[in-house]
């Protein structure tokens, strides 16, 4: 990791249902944050352009027809939108992680995903994070990400990764990511919430320490050892389309970003109710005095006792498969590397092989 980072979390408020006008402010923060000099700027889950926050207050027939709505103002990773956003991100200098309704990029499939965009900022879409797990109510509206999305990002900053609101709770993959030697964590939500009694217990008052994000954020800087930078939605009654205010029946869009230490305390932030940029400096330093009390990965871990095992390979419907834009090799099918593996052929021979027509067989 870089010695000196500094990082924002843009806590900004998107124009709903309109990508054109999305993105020009997108343009706009990316801009802001050149000006206070940053290298990493974290925008929220979905702000392109749309959180279903009318989920479960809906019939089905409307929750199908606004499914429609954010497939128009989707974004697709090797898009126009995507490239734009890239652009703004060379001219200021910032790398840049976007939280975006994305269009699935397999041919003939119109499945939205929750993800995340990762933009270098040498102009360059360097890949992207698909939500493995959309949560409960959430699965009506996205598709599953697979294991091509278990991923981080070599920067000249450090090593970053990021995962979307519900997944900082799966074990497993809080896990992973440190494996995968992650330094500088981006955390995205749909904003702040009040954790109610009828999920248990008596009902909190009203504040900041009633919402899970912060110890999870919390328990995963100190688990992991990293930065957390920690960007939430934040939307004006205003800002809600009118055909649609009397079917949002809850806002949680009240902001909440934040910025952690590998220790676990609030560098910046939380911020509440106001569009801004939330930002600091970290240091190389921080993670360090972290490391030397607690290593995940070296003397406080026992990988003789306890090993994870990651899928590395994605899912395909027909063998290989295209990759994700940015990235190198197309990813094989599985079945194809184990079976190679076995036999100590090559997976292209094999394919040709099944391609003349053979069954496949292991």
């Amino acid at each position: 990791m870089q010695e000196r980072v500094r990082v924002g979390a843009a806590q900004v408020a998107p124009h709903f249902f309109d990508k054109r006008k999305t993105l020009e402010k997108t343009v706009r923060f990316i801009e802001e944050g050149g000006r206070l000099g940053l290298d990493l700027l974290v925008f929220p889950e979905t702000y392109f352009a749309a959180y279903p926050y009318w989920r479960g207050a809906v019939s089905v027939r409307r929750s199908t027809e606004l499914v429609v709505e954010m497939q128009r103002h989707a974004i697709r990773a090797d898009g126009e939108e995507a490239q734009v956003i890239a652009d703004a991100a060379r001219r200021a200098r910032v790398h840049c992680v976007v939280g975006c309704n994305e269009l699935d990029d397999r041919p003939g499939s119109l499945t939205l995903y929750n993800t995340l965009l990762f933009v270098g900022r040498d102009g360059k879409v360097l890949g992207r994070h698909r939500k493995l797990m959309p949560t409960h109510s959430e699965r009506v509206y996205w598709g599953m990400g697979d294991a091509a999305d278990i991923r981080v990002f070599d920067l000249d900053i450090g090593t970053v990764g990021g995962l979307i609101c519900y997944e900082h709770h799966m074990t497993l993959l809080r896990a992973a990511m440190a494996i995968k030697g992650e330094e500088i964590h981006c955390a995205v939500w749909p904003g702040w919430w009040k954790v109610d009694k009828h999920l248990g217990g008596k009902s909190p008052e009203p504040g900041a320490r009633t919402c899970d994000i912060e110890p999870a954020i919390r328990e995963y800087a100190i688990e992991n050892q990293v930065f957390v930078v920690s960007s939430s939605w934040f939307l004006r009654p205003d800002d809600v389309p009118a055909d649609l205010r009397d079917e949002m029946r809850y806002n949680l869009a009240v902001g909440g970003s934040c910025i952690v230490n590998p220790a676990g305390l609030f560098l910046a932030g939380p911020v509440f109710n106001e569009e801004t940029i939330v930002w600091t400096e970290i240091t190389a330093e921080e993670r360090r005095l972290a490391k030397a009390y607690f290593d995940c990965l070296g003397h406080y871990a026992r990988f003789d006792l306890l090993s994870l095992n990651i899928r590395e390979e994605a899912w395909s419907p027909t063998g290989p498969r295209a990759p994700v834009p940015g990235t190198g090799e197309p990813r094989r099918d599985p079945d194809l590397r184990r079976v190679a593996s076995r036999y100590g052929v090559k997976v292209e021979d094999l394919e040709a092989f099944l391609a003349r027509g053979a069954d496949r067989a292991d």
